[in-house]
């Protein structure tokens, strides 16, 4: 029996955990403490910090693993990448795990290989950040560098703006440098795929937002992305220029992209599958399983060239706007038409968060078929969550 290790027992790392049980793989999940739903699925749970690099691969040599990867996150990918070139396993190696890991290094590393990116600068101090602010121009988005989910980001329209923004990506991060970029007025989509030798999946999809008050947070995605030929064959060359210019190999990835005109900037790169429900609508666009295909890839089998039925499909977070007490909702939703998955995390009467970040979210709505918006604004109508002030 081939052995897998999981990096991650959240819910974007639950499915990973099942899929690898249904293949028949025993699984080994790392992960810190916690009420995280892989726990309990996993063959030997081990509780340690994937960002600890040196503890995980002790792990792996003790569990005689096959393949180590991890969905939806990013702290892990480089415990993943020195692992892998430690035990010659397949995936991302340690060098483009460092790239990717870092916002600033990832960013250089885009220049240098030729994808087109927004002007940034890389600052270590207050004052560097308003030096770079004025050289770059307002509005600017100052970035913590180590961190997904949207987390330590926010946008300086002034200078009186930078030291609040500085401070505040600054806070979100274990780094000691933050990234200052050109804020790029466009439309923002997404782009996930795999990289298997000369077999390469670049699949763009619509990105939905939701603006916290400092950026923009993914809120869900859809499928396909829609746009003039000559636009896709640009997103398409930028991203084929991001994956060599950050040497990506044998592993699947997920990018943001800001389309400003006729022209694809890159924004971010991870050596890994997006989140918020990506894996899923990817597996109903293309007609495969991609957990599956996940699997595969990280245990040395090559996938087959790409067929893409190309199914439109849709999935939001389920949010509130307010903290309070999870009260209600109506569970006969997940039976209105074209709904595949709909999940809350949370049982009634939990107390939940206002969304600011991804991981405050409530759960998920997923529909296919064609016009899946007016599918999915019908179920979210009859889902009808109710939600009340938290009075203490």
């Amino acid at each position: 029996m081939q052995t897998v290790m999981i990096l991650g027992a959240g819910i974007y790392q639950t499915p990973l955990i099942q899929t690898a049980k249904r293949m028949g793989l025993r699984t080994i999940v790392s992960s810190i403490p916690g009420d995280y739903p892989g726990f309990s699925l996993a063959d030997r749970v081990y509780y340690e910090n994937t960002t600890d690099k040196e503890a995980i691969l002790k792990i792996a040599k003790k569990e005689n693993i096959d393949a180590i990867l991890t969905s939806g996150t990013d702290v892990a990918v480089t415990s993943i990448g020195y692992v892998n070139d430690e035990l010659s396993l397949n995936g991302v190696d340690w060098k483009t795990a460092q790239k990717t890991a870092d916002k600033a290094v990832m960013k250089q590393a885009l220049q240098a290989g030729g994808a087109r990116t927004a002007e940034f600068e890389c600052v270590y101090t207050l004052v560097e950040a308003i030096e770079a602010s004025e050289r770059i121009g307002y509005p600017v988005i100052l970035k913590c560098v180590d961190k997904s989910g949207s987390r330590g980001i926010v946008r300086a329209d002034c200078k009186a703006d930078v030291e609040s923004a500085y401070n505040y990506a600054k806070a979100a991060s274990n780094a000691p440098h933050i990234v200052v970029e050109k804020y790029l007025k466009g439309k923002e989509l997404g782009l996930d795929g795999y990289i298997d030798g000369d077999n390469i999946l670049l699949v763009p999809h619509q990105k939905i937002v939701f603006y916290n008050g400092a950026t923009d947070v993914p809120l869900g995605h859809a499928f396909p992305y829609y746009c003039d030929e000559m636009l896709r064959q640009d997103i398409l060359t930028q991203a084929r220029n991001a994956i060599y210019a950050l040497g990506l190999q044998k592993c699947f990835f997920n990018m943001d992209i800001m389309v400003c005109g006729s022209e694809a900037y890159i924004i971010e790169v991870g050596a890994r599958t997006g989140a918020t429900c990506i894996p899923e609508l990817m597996s109903i666009y293309c007609g495969w399983n991609l957990y599956e295909h996940m699997l595969k890839l990280a245990l040395g089998e090559s996938l087959p060239s790409p067929i893409i039925e190309g199914t439109p499909c849709m999935a939001q977070l389920l949010i509130s706007e307010r903290d309070g007490i999870l009260c209600d909702w109506n569970e006969s939703a997940a039976h209105c038409p074209g709904v595949v998955s709909l999940t809350v995390d949370y049982p009634r009467g939990a107390h939940v968060r206002r969304f600011h970040v991804g991981p405050d979210r409530l759960g998920h709505i997923i529909v296919k078929g064609q016009k899946p918006e007016q599918k999915l604004k019908t179920a979210l109508e009859a889902l009808a969550l109710h939600i009340e002030p938290d009075i203490k």
